[in-house]
C-alpha cells in the first residue's frame, strides 16, 4: 500500500474497527510545526475506553508511531 493510500480514515478502520454500535470519536488534534499533526481518537470497548494517537508523516501517511525527527548531520567538503 502506498503512503498516499494510508489516510487517517484507513488507519482508524485498521486499528479501531468502529461500528455504528461502537463509534470512534476524535478527542484531540495537535499541530506542531508546518506538517506535524497528531490526532487522538477514542472508541468504547467492552473492556473500557481505547485511545490511540495517530501521527501524520511528511509523506502524508498516518501511523501509530511518530515521524522520525530531523537530526543534525555533518559533512566534509573538500576544496582543491
Amino acid at each position: 500500500m502506498s503512503p498516499t493510500e494510508m489516510t487517517l480514515h484507513w488507519a482508524v478502520e485498521k486499528w479501531l474497527a468502529p461500528t455504528p454500535a461502537t463509534p470512534a470519536h476524535v478527542v484531540r488534534v495537535r499541530r506542531a510545526g508546518r506538517h506535524r499533526r497528531c490526532v487522538c481518537i477514542e472508541a468504547a470497548r467492552a473492556s473500557g475506553l481505547l485511545s490511540i494517537f495517530f501521527f501524520r508523516h511528511d509523506d502524508g501517511s498516518w501511523n501509530v508511531y511518530p515521524p522520525a525527527q530531523a537530526r543534525p548531520a555533518m559533512s566534509v567538503w573538500r576544496t582543491v
